[in-house]
């Protein structure tokens, strides 16, 4: 996707029936590249010694070309026999996203809820959602057997359905109408939400998602987002 074409879809002008931060309100991020820098997953494969191949499936997934949940379960099978430990290795290096945690501060000084929905998992985004205040959140679980990754992801996993559904449940639990809500996120799997909520953005990123959410941040400043609220 050319600049002028990214230009093009991105904007900062507040449109007439965009949420207001003077209406309690919802937003809801992904996490991997959008409320942090990093991808969690790559992370770990790093750490298994598969870092490569499982970059390679992320990206692909990333950009619509796997289906996410067949993609999860093949990536999450290399990193069988991993200490559970390595997930404090692994957030230790992690980075939020700058004007993540200005932006969710100035929501919640607003009266707003952020919410974050990732296909990545709890052993890392519980850490992630109490160090940034988060009100809500969902991911996906790991099988653990004596200590070390089984390879396998628990229950059902955290797709775009869900993602989607989730937007709107917790939007419904506060009372919040889906025009006062906010929906950011960076992949495929984001788009349904994106598509749904009052304003939605495609955050630095894929073009497939680029192309399908309304409005788009290509700079990786969280408190852009703050330029579309009226």
């Amino acid at each position: 996707m050319s600049d002028e074409t990214l230009q093009a879809l991105e904007t900062s002008t507040p449109a007439a029936n965009a949420p207001t931060l003077s209406r309690p309100g919802l937003l809801v991020m992904d996490v991997d590249s959008t409320l942090i820098d990093e991808e969690v997953i790559d992370e770990l494969g790093e750490a298994a010694g598969c870092g490569e191949r499982i970059a390679e499936v992320t990206e692909r997934a990333m950009r619509g070309e796997l289906e996410f949940c067949d993609a999860l379960r093949a990536r999450v099978a290399l990193l069988k026999g991993l200490p559970v430990s390595v997930f404090d290795t692994v957030y230790e290096h992690l980075h939020f996203t700058n004007g993540a945690l200005a932006l969710i501060d100035e929501l919640h000084a607003h009266g707003w809820k952020v919410g974050v929905v990732s296909g990545g998992f709890h052993e890392v985004v519980d850490r992630l959602a109490a160090d940034a205040r988060i009100d809500y959140w969902l991911a996906n679980r790991l099988g653990v057997a004596d200590g070390a990754l089984t390879g396998e992801v628990l229950g059902d996993i955290v797709c775009k359905t869900v993602k989607l559904h989730a937007l709107q449940q917790w939007a419904k639990r506060d009372g919040i109408p889906m025009d006062q809500t906010v929906a950011v996120g960076d992949g495929a799997n984001d788009i349904p939400m994106i598509q749904a909520a009052g304003l939605g953005i495609a955050f630095c990123a894929k073009p497939k998602t680029q192309l399908a959410a309304p409005e788009a941040i290509n700079e990786r400043d969280l408190t852009k987002v703050l330029d579309f609220l009226s």
